[in-house]
């Protein structure tokens, strides 16, 4: 499918601090849309996603699956037991296999679909709540305040890897995303964000990104991706 593109309206700095960890992401804009109740062409390829994941792949084999595997070693990194906070692409595909797609919003759904098919944590965030031009993933700073979404504030211990505009936390990498710039009915431009840890190629992690702008399109044909980027460390 070709996109008329538009111009990318942010860009995403990875900040030296977290080489040693071994992050990256890839990302994209896109605007012109509408949030509504997913339905026609964007909620029959869903289905169709999630038809393919339970027909090609079994709960065991996802346990197992070497881009799983490589989340859930990057969570032991940094503090969390994924056996208590999966990675959030795994979460999905083991809903998706269970026959359970949390349909949410058009939006919503076109990311999360995009994350069962490539198994690749994905956020969406509302644009027009992202302040400054510029996104960091850094460190946390110790007391750094982050407002998960269906949750209340958290205070951060420091060091933790975080995405964050000139204003506030937008994202605890790579499992949770802030109520602040979550998708809404107002919705109608995106940033999408696509988390890449060591051993996920960044073919991978790039072509989540894209999946995600293919979906938003089947829902909304008006919308105007960006080209897609990839930002790693910048150790200047």
């Amino acid at each position: 499918m070709s996109f008329r593109r538009c111009l990318l309206v942010v860009a995403i700095v990875v900040l030296g601090e977290l080489a040693p960890l071994g992050v990256y992401v890839a990302y994209a804009t896109c605007s012109g849309l509408r949030v509504e109740e997913t339905h026609g062409p964007l909620r029959d390829e869903v289905l169709r996603i999630v038809e393919h994941v339970r027909s090609t792949l079994s709960l065991g084999e996802l346990r197992s699956h070497p881009i799983v595997r490589a989340y859930r070693d990057f969570y032991w990194r940094i503090g969390v037991d994924p056996t208590k906070t999966r990675p959030s692409s795994e979460a999905l595909a083991r809903r998706a296999l269970r026959g359970r797609f949390p349909w949410i919003n058009n939006v919503v759904d076109a990311g999360n679909a995009a994350s069962v098919s490539t198994l690749v944590p994905i956020g969406i965030y509302d644009l027009d709540k992202v302040t400054g031009d510029t996104l960091r993933l850094r460190a946390a700073r110790p007391g750094e305040v982050f407002n998960p979404i269906g949750r209340g504030p958290v205070r951060l211990k420091g060091g933790e890897p975080v995405l964050a505009d000139d204003a506030r936390i937008l994202h605890l990498f790579p499992y949770r995303d802030s109520e602040d710039t979550k998708v809404t009915s107002d919705t109608r431009r995106v940033l999408v964000v696509a988390a890449g840890v060591p051993e996920v190629p960044e073919q991978l992690v790039a072509r989540a990104v894209e999946e995600t702008l293919r979906l938003l399109k089947l829902s909304c044909p008006e919308a105007s991706p960006s080209d897609i980027k990839v930002a790693r460390p910048s150790l200047g």
